[in-house]
């Protein structure tokens, strides 16, 4: 294993943060490349606790002789939100300097190279595939960060544009495993679903005028900047042999209270056993395990709110497979005793639900995973 490390522009004088990166395998391996960080939603630690578990047995992987591919992991993908503390509680979310999110304007890749690759691209996938990382690293490498979050971002995306596969582990409040992936990888992340045991996967349907967060124009979501730039390109050089060559995909390890040794191990060895099925380690490939869902859209996604203010107790447990009409939680007006039943409106899967439970009016509660999809623009909070 090689330690790398990142100094991020500094913020104020006498301050400078950094990212670590672990490296396993040599860049001469011809297997596949995985990419993994944890936490660039600071405040979302389960996905730390799976990569020391996951180092460990890459470690001996390594030792062994057995890594054929290359893999690199970003243990802790977010130094600013983690300094970001108050009252013992981590404001990891948003960057207070700027309130926007971690996870949010990424740019658009495809649109930054396509001129640059144009004139180069024929119908060699592997030329195609070779020529277009190299732009990606040239463009990342020429824009000078206005920031500190700038610079994790360019950081993070250098890191990561050279991958065949990136995962960016991430949780929900209370949650079961689920996966987002954009649907021209669909085909690709089903062994990643199967391997991982996601009981929700929520795709997002790829086109040129908008993303899972919005416009483009605002920028893309980290996994969404990834993936993005090879059909993007395809749609745009559509005589070119343009590979699917980056499935990228936010993983969200269950709720941010499921953070024990037992669920991380279990996690680890999934992960080993995904990195075997894709070529990264030359081990026996388990067996190919039965999927827990079917990928339902991400525009398919009901999201219960809070009517009005009170105490919010829920009916149904996260995973829970629900029909129309349960009652997913009520929200009881502690001073009426007025009580209003949060009921599905699709068929679906409980896959997340808040940890609080006092609803302020208009409060996100819960989503539930259906299988028709019915919300157009921006699919996920800014």
């Amino acid at each position: 294993m090689r330690t790398q490390h990142h100094p991020l522009r500094s913020p104020s004088s006498g301050t400078q943060r950094a990212l670590h990166s672990w490296h396993f395998g040599s860049a001469d391996n011809e297997g596949p490349h995985v990419y993994l960080q944890a936490s660039l939603h600071a405040d979302e630690l389960p996905g730390m606790l799976v990569l020391q578990h996951l180092k460990r047995l890459l470690v001996a992987a390594e030792a062994a002789g057995h890594i054929t591919g290359q893999v690199t992991i970003v243990p802790m993908a977010n130094p600013i939100g983690l300094d970001q503390t108050l009252l013992y509680a981590q404001l990891g979310r948003f960057e207070l300097a700027s309130g926007k999110n971690f996870n949010r304007h990424y740019p658009d890749m495809a649109s930054a190279i396509s001129d640059t690759v144009a004139a180069q691209l024929g119908d060699d996938e592997t030329a195609n595939k070779r020529t277009i990382r190299q732009a990606m690293q040239q463009w990342l490498a020429a824009q000078a960060p206005a920031s500190e979050l700038d610079s994790l971002r360019l950081t993070l995306l250098t890191l990561a544009c050279e991958a065949d596969v990136v995962l960016d582990l991430h949780c929900d409040f209370e949650a079961s495993l689920h996966l987002y992936v954009e649907a021209p990888y669909l085909d690709q992340a089903d062994a990643l679903m199967r391997y991982l045991g996601a009981q929700t996967v929520l795709w997002a349907e790829a086109n040129n005028a908008s993303s899972m967060v919005g416009d483009t124009r605002d920028g893309l979501c980290f996994d969404e900047a990834l993936s993005s730039v090879w059909w993007r390109l395809r749609a745009q050089h559509p005589d070119a042999a343009i590979p699917m060559a980056c499935l990228s995909s936010t993983v969200e390890l269950r709720g941010q209270a499921d953070v024990s040794h037992p669920l991380a191990e279990q996690d680890a060895r999934n992960l080993m056993a995904y990195l075997t099925h894709r070529g990264v380690l030359s081990a026996p490939s388990l067996p190919m395990p039965v999927a827990a869902c079917v990928p339902t859209p991400l525009a398919g996604s009901q999201t219960l709110c809070a009517p009005h203010a009170g105490v919010l107790v829920y009916q149904q447990p996260v995973g829970a497979q629900l029909a129309v009409g349960d009652v997913v939680a009520q929200v009881i007006d502690p001073l009426t005793g007025h009580t209003t039943d949060l009921r599905a409106e699709v068929a679906g899967a409980l896959y997340a639900r808040h940890v609080l439970r006092w609803a302020t009016t208009g409060l996100d509660v819960a989503k539930i995973a259906g299988p028709t999809a019915f919300k157009t623009g921006q699919l996920l909070s800014a």
